[in-house]
């Protein structure tokens, strides 16, 4: 394996002057406090004069009052800065400022003594964009500058009114050297461009135009060396736009699925919403350093580049499918986002709360809905869930923050998501549709908040929706128990609910919400009773119906609004099935008192609800397993193991081994959904898999994680071992021969994903022939989904190990991929999430390796985070993985705050694990607050996870 030496991060001034103070009184904003600004910025006019020592930045803007006109004083305006942008000289009206009339902070400028009324201010900033490792505001990667503004980067270019509501209509010069960088873009429309008068051709020029008003943290700007593959769409007003994507030149022939994905957004968002893009060009440009996924900046995305870069033999198949739908968020920003933005940034699940639901709708049509609604759920309830339940819980509207980059968080967007679903459900699609439409009426061209968008959805519908409100203020998972029950003589079938939301940091107690419960009744025959006409519910304490029948004719929407309730159906002909929460129709942990393994099976074998079938399976494996769990820790117990400090990882294979055992019938539901040759391979694929292990620690208090991990492998061996003649039978009947072309299409994806998770599930037996046969499909394989399935089950199989055949995998891969920036990630994140025992010397080693580098967030997701997903190896009892992510933290920290803050947050719930754990995590936490110069990043959800 080829290393080179490990590199000290390069600390730049503005981190070097950050790391002389501690943020013990770090500043807390407060949703409550928000108030107009008492200017208004009308026109931003920019010249940025880029250099490769310094970059000149000239910002003349022109602002009007938004105070009284009769008030005494003019008040002062207090610009936003950052310490990396230098002061060069300030003007207003023309004229030079006396240092006695402005204020100059490392965090702001402040003008006194303004002139009354509207004034024009220039001011001039000296940046260092090359030095700027934070990679926000305006910084080098790969040799091009590009931007990153969201949330509060444009401070690090100029100083501003940095802040969402505050929009401006922008005009943009850009010179450079003309060999360097020969494309120069930014936002809105070309006007002019050419050479800069006076440097003898050297240096050349564009002036971009923004007609629509936006916010400064949609401002871009990327110029280098680039090369666009180009198309045309015609909008359904039959007006051209051009769609462009840049990228580095060796890069060009992996752009073709990103600009398909591009077309097939445009064309459902016109079918969908009826909204059409609004200028005449939209760029995107991928760039290796990126701190998020993609950026919607106005008509000038900027990507990171493992979201547009795809080729058969370089992306999977989930690659492909995030692509699609990242660029179809972006796009969908454009109205959802940009046309109508934020009022202040407690807002922000306004636009990407809807934006997520958008590009899930759209992934869902051009693909499979089913699949991808069970995806959805699968992420929201691994990840969110989890932060519901932990000390970083907050609603989706937050109250307060120290840094707004540290909610850009899962329950800002896919619970935020899950909410506007809600809205979806309760109003039907048409009813979504008007009040989408009334939303962009009132507000197209301003800044908003989440009560504005609430407003116009029940308007449009005449609608009760205060209780729906509620879910914007309150976090935590709400948990709906029900009873069901059947009355023989009376042909009644009721549903009793209850619902509570436990307390989370800061909210003792919760009110009730708006659920949802899209209901269906399974008769004897495993087909759908008929509910038209045959219900009664009790009053709502809203004006609005407290029950509608669903569109899918079938099934009936409860509205459950109250602490408790019982709906009521009549004229039931004996004792049905319920199938409950169709479609996952809230976000919410659901009881179901009374029902049987019987009932699950029955539902699993007929429910048509997909999700409900699914589920059901899931609740079967959750009981399994979470028994399991129990019973090998009684065994552990038994002999002699008090505390988990002492069970080693051969014992607690052993324990999990003797505790886990499949009951016949479940077997023979998993062989009938695998033979349904009716059903998705996506679906059947999913059906198999074993619950999260967030969803089953939920389950257990004060867990053993690696025995949880022993458990589950268990499980997963027990099955493969009951089902190998059906999965072998399975993965050559899906398997094609060596050279057949490749395709993304949902019959292709679904034959792979059925094909690979049964060689995975095979891979479990830790048969020495099973592989062989891996190796051979990793050697003969000719996509990457493949060949990542393939390595996947290579790296973990024992009997892989012994035979040498692991490492041999792996060198062959970083061989064939060493040049392949983006494929190399796979290979590091397969390494470090790896549950081999004793793999964190392999990371360790890792984080010398010529593949990866502290400073580009790709690599640390990858490896460090990937690390934090290994249950033996980041959980070891000595607590040296704790001790590992704890140092990269740090480290990290010293580079990149928002990537920092992101890789401490796997020590967050660490009350969730057994008593010695919890000991030596919370000790890496203490150790990460007593860190001098610790970013406020890091100090706020470090701190949050230590408080009481």
């Amino acid at each position: 394996m080829e290393t080179i030496e490990a590199v000290e991060p390069v600390t730049t001034e503005v981190q070097a002057e950050e790391e002389k103070s501690i943020p013990h009184e770090p500043t807390l904003k407060y949703r409550k406090d928000y108030k107009q600004p008492s200017t208004w910025v009308s026109s931003v006019d920019l010249t940025f004069n880029l250099g490769e020592d310094v970059t000149i930045v000239t910002n003349r803007s022109h602002f009007r009052p938004n105070y009284p006109e009769d008030i005494a004083e003019v008040p002062p305006v207090k610009l936003d800065g950052r310490k990396d942008a230098k002061l060069v000289s300030i003007r207003v009206n023309g004229t030079d400022l006396p240092s006695d009339t402005y204020k100059l902070t490392e965090r702001d400028l402040t003008l006194l003594k303004l002139p009354r009324g509207e004034f024009d201010l220039e001011v001039v900033t000296e940046i260092k964009p090359q030095d700027n490792s934070l990679l926000e505001g305006l910084y080098k990667s790969s040799g091009n500058f590009c931007t990153q503004c969201e949330a509060e980067g444009f401070r690090g270019i100029t100083f501003a009114l940095d802040r969402p509501d505050v929009m401006a209509k922008y005009t943009t010069r850009i010179e450079a050297d003309k060999t360097l960088y020969p494309v120069l873009l930014s936002n809105g429309n070309l006007m002019s461009s050419g050479d800069v008068e006076g440097s003898e051709g050297k240096r050349h020029f564009t002036v971009w135009e923004d007609p629509f008003p936006k916010p400064c943290y949609l401002f871009a700007l990327v110029a280098g060396q680039l090369e666009c593959r180009e198309r045309s769409f015609r909008t359904a007003s039959g007006r051209e736009v051009k769609l462009r994507i840049f990228v580095q030149a060796k890069n060009i022939g992996l752009v073709d699925h990103a600009l398909e994905s591009l077309i097939r957004a445009m064309e459902w968002d016109e079918r969908t919403f009826g909204l059409e893009y609004d200028l005449d060009l939209f760029n995107i440009v991928a760039v290796d350093d990126f701190n998020m996924g993609a950026m919607e900046n106005k008509s000038l995305n900027i990507f990171n580049s493992r979201l547009v870069l795809a080729s058969p033999e370089t992306a999977t198949d989930g690659d492909y499918a995030r692509i699609e739908s990242v660029v179809g968020h972006e796009y969908f920003h454009n109205w959802t986002g940009n046309r109508v933005t934020c009022r202040d940034w407690f807002q922000l699940t306004l636009k990407e709360g809807l934006t997520v639901f958008r590009d899930q709708e759209f992934s869902a049509d051009v693909n499979s809905r089913a699949v991808k609604r069970i995806e959805d759920v699968m992420i929201l309830r691994a990840s969110q869930f989890s932060q519901d339940a932990g000390p970083l819980a907050h609603p989706i509207r937050p109250d307060s923050y120290i840094k707004m980059d540290n909610f850009y968080t899962v329950t800002v967007y896919e619970k935020g998501s899950e909410i506007i679903r809600l809205y979806h459900t309760l109003l039907g699609k048409s009813g979504f549709r008007k009040g989408m439409d009334l939303y962009f009426k009132r507000h197209d061209g301003n800044a908003v908040t989440c009560d504005d968008f609430l407003a116009a959805m029940a308007d449009a519908n005449n609608v009760d929706l205060s209780t729906l409100s509620r879910w914007y203020s309150q976090a935590g998972t709400p948990h709906l128990t029900v009873t069901p029950s059947y009355d023989e003589s009376a042909k009644t079938f009721s549903l009793h609910c209850k619902q509570s939301t436990p307390s989370t940091p800061g909210q003792d107690s919760k009110l009730p919400v708006l659920i949802p419960i899209k209901v269906g009744l399974l008769g004897v025959d495993g087909k759908d009773l008929a509910l038209s006409s045959s219900f009664s519910s009790p009053s709502s304490p809203s004006s609005s119906p407290s029950w509608s029948m669903a569109e899918d004719g079938v099934s009936a929407i409860l509205r459950f609004e109250t602490e408790e309730a019982t709906f009521v159906f009549h004229n039931v002909d004996g004792k049905p099935v319920p199938s409950l929460l169709r479609g996952f129709s809230a976000p919410v942990k659901m009881e179901v008192v009374g029902q049987t393994d019987s009932d699950l099976l029955f539902l699993f074998a007929h429910d048509s609800d997909p999700f409900c079938r699914w589920e059901a399976g899931q609740i079967l494996l959750k009981k399994l397993l979470v028994n399991a769990y129990h019973e090998a820790q009684l065994k552990l117990q038994e002999a002699g193991h008090v505390s988990a400090a002492t069970v080693s990882d051969d014992d607690a294979i052993a324990a999990a081994a003797a505790a886990v055992n499949i009951p016949s019938e479940y077997i023979q539901a998993f062989r009938n959904i695998l033979e349904d040759k009716s059903l998705d391979g996506m679906f059947q694929a999913m059906a198999v898999c074993l619950p999260s292990a967030t969803e089953l620690i939920d389950k257990v208090p004060a867990v053993d994680p690696v025995l949880l991990h022993a458990v589950c492998a268990a499980a997963a061996k027990a099955i493969a071992q009951q089902l190998r003649p059906l999965l072998e039978s399975l993965a050559q009947q899906h398997s094609r021969p060596a050279g057949h072309p490749y395709a993304y299409s949902v019959s292709e994806c679904s034959r792979r994903a059925l094909k690979n998770k049964s060689f995975l599930l095979l891979s479990e037996l830790d048969d020495p022939s099973l592989s062989e046969a891996a190796m051979c499909r990793l050697n003969e394989a000719t996509n990457m989904t493949d060949e990542v399935a393939s390595l996947a089950a290579l790296l973990e199989a024992e009997a892989a190990h012994k035979s040498g055949l692991r490492q041999e995998a792996l060198d062959k891969f970083f061989q064939k991929f060493q040049d392949q920036k983006l494929v190399m990630l796979k290979w590091l994140g397969l390494q470090a999430a790896s549950n081999r025992p004793g793999n964190l010397a392999a990371v360790q080693e890792l984080t010398k390796h010529a593949s990866f580098s502290l400073q580009n967030p790709n690599c640390c997701y990858s490896l460090i985070l990937g690390f934090a997903r290994s249950p033996v190896n980041f959980h070891r009892a000595d607590g040296s993985g704790y001790k590992f992510l704890a140092d990269m933290v740090l480290e990290v920290d010293k580079v990149n705050h928002q990537v920092a803050a992101r890789i401490v947050s796997p020590f967050a719930n660490w009350r969730q694990y057994d008593s010695h754990r919890q000991g030596l995590m919370k000790a890496q936490l203490e150790r990460i607050m007593a860190t001098t110069g610790l970013s406020d990043n890091v100090f706020e959800l470090a701190s949050k996870s230590l408080a009481p």
